[in-house]
Parts: C-alpha cells; structure tokens; sequence
C-alpha cells in the first residue's frame, strides 16, 4: 500500500480488515462499511455537479479525492435476469438523455467530417469485400469459411448498401439544419455498468461527453444484439425520448455497417468470425424489418 492511500485511510478513519482486487479497482473492506478506490483517469466532479443540477443522480456517491484516487461508496448489486438488467438500462438512457437535453448551433462542417469518415468506411469494406469475393469465387476449392461467407453475400451488399443510403438521408437532414439535439451521453453502456441498491446507479463514467444520443443505444446494440429483444427496447426507449428523424437514420445506419473480417485465421476461428458476421446482419435486418412494419420506404 503506497504513502498516498495509507494518508488516505487516516484521513477517513478508516482501518481497513481486507482490500480486494478487481478490475483495476480496490474494494476496501472496514468493520462498518465497504469502499471502492480507483485510480483517477479524469476528474469527473464538473460532470456528477452538471448531471445532478439537471436532476439526473444516478451515478455514484464520491466519497473523497486524493491526487491520484477517487472514494466512491460501495454499491451492493441486487442479482437481475439480464433481460430486466438491460430494459432498467434504456429506462436510465431516457433520463439521462432528456434530462440534458440542448439544441446547438451548427454550421455546414460540424457534421461533414462525420459523413466523409462513414462515407469512407462504408467504401472501404464495399471494395474490399469485393476483392475477397472475387478471390474466393476464382479459387478452384474452396474452403468452408470461404463458402459460407459466399453463400451468403447477398446479405453482405444489402447492408452495405442500405447503410451508405441511410448516410445520405441524415447528411441531407441534417445539412438543412441550423440546430442538433445534443445530450450527455454516457459512452461506455454495458450490462456491468449497471448497478441496483437502493435505487438504479452507472458506473464508469470516465468516456461520457456531449453528442447526439443515438450513440449509447448503437454501442449497445452492437454488444449485445444477440442477447434481446431490441425492437421492443428501442420502442420503450422511444416512448420515452422519441428519436429525431435525422437520428433514427444514422441510429440505422451505424448499426448495419459490418466489420472487417480478417480472412487470416484457422479454419475453425474463420467459421466461428464468419457464422458470428452474419448472425449479426440477419439480426439487424430483422430489426429493420421488425421496426418498419407497416412502412417499407423506411426501410431503403
């Protein structure tokens, strides 16, 4: 234990009976109560005094500051099926976003570097998927990764297509604005950072910033398309904090633009990044599908 956290100790009257590691974290164990002490990456005092003078306190209680370390109180999680975990997660979502909500001034270039980057990412993997296509369909045999990533390449051009259309929808948007909508995002949502005590906490806010909102939803998403039922979450998200027309476009956009897969693997790795490739474009396109019942022109 260095100086700094000893004269910590001392300083909160503390004396500690166990220190527990985890995740770069010290879970300090006292006779009366628990602490956690992380080291500091960024100072997020200004960001818990802007969200709680917005009304939004869901993060956690900073105990103390030394140089280098941050004190929160321990949060006891209350064990949840995942499913709630994650429904529990959009409800937070939609506070935090409409609690912080603004509308700023934009002029012709805040948002084109954003569309030339996807522009050129969306390029990028239509050539190259191209030449890896052309590739495999000369080669006389082929292996198993390489047929399944044939056989089902239609699936590949649909959403590369759809997300290069969807991009030119919200660049024409939001090229005739003169404001965005702008919320506190919290940038790093996963089921972890979720905790539940006493009332419903996010942790790790140390990526959070300002931006348009769509961000937390599409980083969720695409950790964990596989786990839910996202339709009926982005709805209950939506009924809540509606999505601007502009955002649903670049929400869809930015979900059904695919990796890079490297084709430099084993065999069995190949199949396996492959077989995942896919489950994550038919999933999408289900979304789509499953989001625009009823209006197939939202669906490009």
């Amino acid at each position: 234990m260095n100086k700094e956290l000893r004269e910590l100790f001392t300083k909160l009257n503390i004396t500690v009976k166990k220190i527990t590691l985890k995740n770069n974290i010290r879970i300090i164990n006292t006779k009366n109560s628990t602490y956690v002490i992380k080291r500091r990456e960024k100072d997020l005092v200004p960001l818990y005094k802007y969200l709680r003078s917005r009304s939004f306190e869901y993060f956690p209680p900073l105990i103390e500051q030394t140089k280098n370390y941050d004190v929160y109180k321990y949060i006891e999680d209350t064990p949840l099926p995942k499913e709630e975990r994650a429904d529990d997660i959009i409800k937070l979502l939609t506070l935090l976003h409409s609690k912080t909500t603004f509308y700023k001034e934009i002029d012709d270039d805040t948002y084109k570097e954003l569309y030339e980057n996807t522009t050129s990412k969306i390029e990028y993997l239509i050539n190259y998927y191209q030449d890896i296509a052309e590739l495999i369909e000369n080669e006389e045999y082929m292996s198993p990764a390489k047929y399944l990533f044939i056989r089902n390449i239609s699936k590949l051009n649909q959403a590369l297509n759809y997300s290069k259309n969807k991009l030119e929808h919200w660049y024409q948007q939001i090229s005739e604005k003169k404001r965005i909508r702008i919320t506190q995002i919290h940038n790093h949502i996963t089921l972890e950072h979720y905790l539940l005590e006493d009332r419903p906490y996010l942790i790790s806010w140390n990526d959070s910033k300002k931006d348009i909102p769509i961000y937390d939803l599409v980083k969720f998403y695409q950790k964990y398309y596989h786990e839910f039922d996202f339709c009926s979450l982005i709805h209950h998200y939506e009924a809540h904090y509606p999505m601007l027309k502009e955002e649903k476009d670049l929400f869809f956009c930015l979900i059904s633009i695919p990796e890079k897969i490297e084709f430099n693997d084993t065999e069995i790795n190949l199949c396996q990044k492959i077989k995942n490739f896919y489950e994550y474009l038919f999933t999408t396109d289900k979304l789509i599908n499953d989001y625009f019942p009823s209006n197939p022109k939202e669906k490009v």
